[in-house]
């Protein structure tokens, strides 16, 4: 079962992204250690697609790789 857009922008705010107001229903978020930002275009209660899913599983593995490099 797809996750929810709201559980995907509680984990990125947990992972310390921070966003901004884009146009529409669009919201960019970014992080401080990250280059390219995420953005996501629908309602909270809708089902996140695939895609989405995995862009930000695969941003929150690469914190965490940045985070252990670090001790």
């Amino acid at each position: 079962m797809p996750k929810k857009i709201r559980e995907l922008k509680k984990l990125l705010l947990k992972a310390g992204f921070i966003y901004r107001q884009g146009k529409g229903s669009h919201q960019v978020w970014s992080h401080l250690s990250l280059i390219e930002p995420i953005v996501i275009a629908r309602k909270d209660g809708d089902d996140a697609p695939i895609y989405l899913e995995k862009q930000v599983n695969e941003v929150l593995k690469q914190l965490e790789e940045m985070e252990n490099s670090e001790e």
